[in-house]
């Protein structure tokens, strides 16, 4: 090589790589940036949710956005921005444009500044840089420090999630819709399409994605889905409510062998690469559900797969949730594998045929006991584990937190005969020693003894009835009586309060008591001819509630806080015949209805029709602390019927409000109070009103500076559903049950069972 060459040589290398280190920056592409609208999303919602974002757009006056476009997904949250004084229209103008645009240096610092003072400062940058984008990193970065600051309670959360399901591949679903494995999300403004059968980290509020923080991978595993046979060679794979269809490979089997099973797939990059069939099943009773295993009849209690899922099989196929597993019931059967159990499937309707009650201690107490003493007349079976034990006719056996056979998990006794009943000698109740029908089980836990009476539920209904009405009642009113207790169960039994116990109910008035009193030859022919006949409203069994008496008007479902809409069929009314309907809203028109003990009522006749009592604010002290000395009562709203729903009480130390009708009668009443009924006979030893119905007249201050205080009232309950007084008048004038039970549950409709749909 020449010396000329040599030169060159040396000189051109620094040169290329020069060139080439220009032509690098100048071809490197932008960071990604992210859109103002979006940022602006994420922005509002660290101040408060989407549903409150859109009912400003909705309640407000002042539009920013131009008509066209204000069926934007961005513009309720900009929207809100704008309000709050968080973005001004000269520096960010209402436009597609400006939302579509990419979010420079200088508005991220603007809007971060505006939402906490100081956080700003980290995206400063130059004059020449802040009009460019701010990569989306970035932005990120600055949004954890200000939700740091701005979301205390933690309502943003970040998860992890296998998605499904976008309006790309689910036909039927809303716009912005994901379907993932933690749920339905809506994603507006973030493109997921490409992400289906990933699994991603989001952050969410509520139910709707505010990022995507990062794609984890694209080698996904759809743990305990439901498979079907499909069209072909494909197959269909359920996932939530989200059904997907597969093509099949000859390699991973024939289509006809996945149909109606459970399995493990497992996909990358939406392409099925294995699946793991798990065709083990069990069926059997269940005996208790808790949130971390079930108990079945025949195979004890089995630990729950960590996927653990539930699915409908009968019906149009849904899945469901672990609540809606029965206890007391063989409806079920159980997928297991690797000892644990995968799946629940519900293969049969719910028929409501048996109850499982949980028997509470002597003055319903407790739900637990100390110990428990059995006999019956016939003698009696005990089985535990895989031994039964025979105990001879009318001997007792008592059975304590020691005993040994209780370590097989539960004691289940029975009666040797059948149609015997089973007395426990270790409860009292206002009949003496109850017996009950059926099979009681005793099991232990860390506080004693559960005692658990499973027992046909028309058995059941035979001693609620007499419990719940005196069987002096006339027939129709026991009738429509039963109907309601049966409905009321129905209900019950589905609710599954008590599962984890493995009980529908108690025998409390929480539920509706029973085997308090003697069944009776009419109450239990009230029972018999009104077999399998519920309430219901729109194909659906109601929500039956009844009370005592009323004061010649129920309210409606609102009194607990709860939608009116929610029970159409409970509307309140006057108990009258046709149904009417007065507005005693006002404290001075209520204060007339409630002091005219003749206004006429299909309950008019029952002393507890009309009620008054006095009370001085000392008494009332012991119960309400929080004001000081109590200087004055004023009911502040009503609701249908007048019965009260807020009371307002001022104090010497502050005012507070009473909200609710429980709370109401609690707060008021205390063990010094006297009753006056209608009829001139007294009450004592109630320490709760007996309704919300009242108006309060304040008599002033004493000479011992007490103030007291006169309450008119009306009624025995909280006024909602079916009136047992009001229902034993209306049959005495000749009315059916049906003619009873279609008054008080306006627009409900009685019929057998089979009828329903859940």
């Amino acid at each position: 090589m020449n010396r000329k060459t040599f030169i060159g040589f040396v000189v051109g290398i620094p040169l290329l790589v020069l060139i080439l280190i220009v032509i690098i920056l100048v071809s490197e592409p932008e960071p990604e940036g992210i859109s103002r609208g979006g940022a602006y999303k994420s922005a509002a919602l660290l101040l408060t949710d989407r549903e409150s974002c859109e009912k400003m757009l909705t309640d407000q006056k002042q539009e920013y956005f131009p008509e066209k476009e204000q069926n934007k997904w961005y513009v309720k949250y900009m929207n809100y921005l704008y309000a709050g004084g968080y973005l001004g229209l000269k520096e960010i103008p209402a436009s597609a444009e400006t939302a579509e645009g990419f979010l420079t240096y200088k508005e991220a610092e603007n809007l971060a500044e505006a939402l906490v003072p100081g956080a700003g400062k980290s995206i400063h940058v130059g004059k020449k840089k802040q009009n460019k984008q701010i990569p989306a990193d970035q932005w990120w970065d600055v949004y954890e420090e200000l939700r740091e600051a701005l979301d205390g309670e933690g309502q943003i959360k970040e998860l992890d999630v296998l998605l499904y399901g976008t309006p790309t591949n689910v036909k039927t679903a809303s716009a912005w819709t994901a379907y993932t494995g933690e749920g339905n999300f809506q994603f507006e403004g973030i493109s997921l399409d490409s992400y289906i059968d990933w699994e991603l980290k989001i952050l969410v509020k509520g139910s709707e994605i505010i990022a995507l923080k990062e794609a984890v991978t694209d080698s996904v595993t759809y743990k305990n889905v439901w498979l079907t046979a499909g069209e072909g060679e494909t197959f269909h794979v359920y996932l939530g409510s989200v059904e997907r269809t597969f093509p099949l490979e000859a390699s991973l089997g024939q289509p006809e062998e996945f149909g109606g099973n459970l399995a493990d797939i497992s996909l990358k990059r939406g392409s099925l690469q294995k699946i793991t069939m798990k065709k083990k099943k069990i069926s059997g009773k269940v005996l208790a559900v808790k949130e971390d295993s079930i108990e079945i009849e025949g195979y004890g209690s089995l630990k729950l797969d960590k996927d653990f899922r539930v699915y409908r099989l009968y019906g149009q196929f849904e899945e469901r949730a672990i609540t809606d597993i029965l206890v007391g019931y063989d409806i079920q059967d159980f997928v297991v594998a690797h000892g644990r159990i995968c799946a629940a499937l519900l293969v049969r309707e719910f028929d409501a045929k048996s109850i499982r009650v949980l028997l509470m201690n002597t003055n319903f107490q407790s739900i637990f006991h100390p110990s428990v003493t059995l006999s019956a007349e016939s003698g009696l079976l005990l089985s535990y584990g895989d031994e039964q034990v025979q105990v001879p006719p009318k001997a007792e056996v008592i059975i304590d937190p020691s005993d040994e056979r209780l370590k097989a998990g539960r004691i289940v006794a029975a009666p040797l005969e059948k149609g015997d009943s089973i007395s426990v000698a270790s409860i009292k109740r206002s009949n003496g020693t109850p017996a009950y029908d059926g099979t009681i089980e005793i099991r232990k836990e860390s506080d004693g003894l559960l005692l658990v009476n499973e027992l046909y539920l028309e058995d059941y209904l035979t001693k609620v009835v007499p419990s719940e009405m005196p069987d002096s009642y006339e027939k129709e009113a026991l009738k429509a009586q039963a109907v309601c207790a049966r409905t009321y169960a129905y209900r019950q039994i589905q609710s599954n309060t008590y599962s984890k116990y493995g009980a529908h109910v108690d025998d409390s008035t929480r539920f509706q008591v029973y085997n308090n009193l003697e069944a009776a030859a009419k109450t239990e022919e009230a029972v018999r001819e009104t077999y399998g006949k519920l309430l219901f409203y729109n194909e659906k069994p109601i929500e039956a509630f009844y009370f005592s008496t009323s004061c010649g008007h129920t309210t409606d479902g609102s009194i607990w806080g709860s939608d009116p809409a929610q029970y159409p069929y409970l509307d309140g009314c006057l108990l009258q015949g046709d149904r009417g309907v007065l507005n005693l809203s006002t404290n001075s028109d209520f204060e007339e209805f409630i002091k005219n003990k003749n206004y006429p009522s299909y309950d008019s006749s029952f002393p507890m029709y009309r009620w008054e009592t006095t009370v001085t604010n000392r008494q009332l002290e012991e119960e309400i602390t929080e004001v000081g000395s109590i200087l004055n009562i004023t009911v502040t709203e009503r609701g249908v019927g007048g019965i009260v729903k807020k009371l307002r009480i001022e104090g010497s130390d502050g005012i507070m409000t009473i909200n609710g009708e429980g709370q109401v009668r609690a707060k008021l009443g205390n063990k010094y109070m006297t009753l006056t009924k209608q009829d001139g006979t007294l009450m004592k030893d109630f320490d709760s009103l007996p309704s919300a119905y009242i108006a309060i007249e304040n008599q002033g201050v004493n000479d011992s500076n007490i103030t007291t205080f006169h309450i008119y009232g009306g009624g025995f309950g909280h006024g909602v559903g079916m009136s047992q007084n009001g229902a034993q008048a209306m049959a005495k004038e000749g009315k059916s049950y049906e003619d009873i039970l279609k008054f008080f549950y306006h627009g409900a409709e009685v019929h057998e069972a089979e009828h329903s749909e859940e």
